[in-house]
């Protein structure tokens, strides 16, 4: 498995506090069965001041200790970026990674607030060339408000990243409501661990896959996990991608199934 969202690289923002605790959710993930994770610390102007050549230099710096203890993870550089003035530029020049150096790049609006312009400043962006990945909607206070706006924001063209520990309850039963509410509804494009620590928000995702399988199929929880996450790091255009299938077309696909099984009764 491929995880897109973690917060793994040590002392740096809020997630890992130490290099031990890093090589601990290394090991945790591993176990689980992921092979890459991407490095996706916060840059939040005022509060976590990274940007493109630190984030991939204190990659390096993890990579290389992980390779010398024989820990089998391939780490990937990318940024968990707040919604702030000078995104766009910040892109072009590199100050502010992108997915393993892509065209997607996980965007992570305001928890409790939601931001001005929103759908606006999205489609500034996809028209740019970029593809937002808005991680985990289903954890936001203002998503019951305001549900229909990811959803327009999904045929501009933005992905929605689900938290894994969201579908297991970890985050409460409301963000489990949300999580699932996304992702029974065909609007989750991938899901991701946001793993913080080696204790309570942890790297694992198989879980949460587990859940997915059963509302899903096997076929597209692999596709959350696996298949669209490596086409991501391969920089496939979304539009060559197979997105997830929405509940309305489930249905009308089961109503024509229906209706072609009474005709050839007829």
């Amino acid at each position: 498995m491929i995880d897109l969202h973690s917060h793994i690289l040590p002392g740096i923002d809020d997630g890992a506090k130490t290099l031990a605790m890093a090589l601990e959710m290394a090991r945790m993930a591993v176990d689980d069965g992921i092979h890459t994770m991407a490095c996706t610390p916060h840059i939040y102007p005022g509060m976590y001041m990274n940007d493109g050549p630190g984030i991939e230099r204190h990659r390096n710096n993890l990579q290389r200790v992980l390779d010398m203890q024989g820990i089998p993870l391939k780490l990937v550089v990318g940024a968990d970026v707040h919604l702030v003035p000078g995104l766009l530029d910040g892109l072009r020049d590199g100050r502010i990674p992108t997915l393993h150096r892509t065209r997607y790049f996980l965007l992570e609006p305001s928890h409790t607030t939601p931001p001005p312009r929103f759908e606006d400043s999205v489609f500034d962006l996809i028209a740019a060339g970029y593809t937002p990945v808005i991680t985990h909607p289903e954890r936001l206070t203002w998503v019951e408000n305001h549900y229909p706006v990811f959803l327009r924001l999904i045929e501009q063209g933005a992905w929605m990243q689900v938290t894994a520990g969201a579908l297991t309850g970890m985050f409460g039963p409301r963000a489990r409501y949300w999580g699932e509410r996304f992702l029974n509804e065909g609007h989750t494009h991938i899901l991701a661990t946001d793993a913080h620590s080696s204790g309570r928000r942890v790297p694992v995702l198989s879980a949460a896959v587990a859940i997915a399988e059963q509302a899903l199929g096997k076929e597209e929880a692999l596709n959350l996990v696996v298949n669209r996450p490596r086409l991501i790091l391969e920089d496939v255009p979304p539009d060559a991608i197979p997105l997830p299938e929405t509940a309305s077309t489930r249905r009308n696909g089961l109503k024509n199934w229906w209706n072609r099984l009474l005709h050839r009764k007829n």
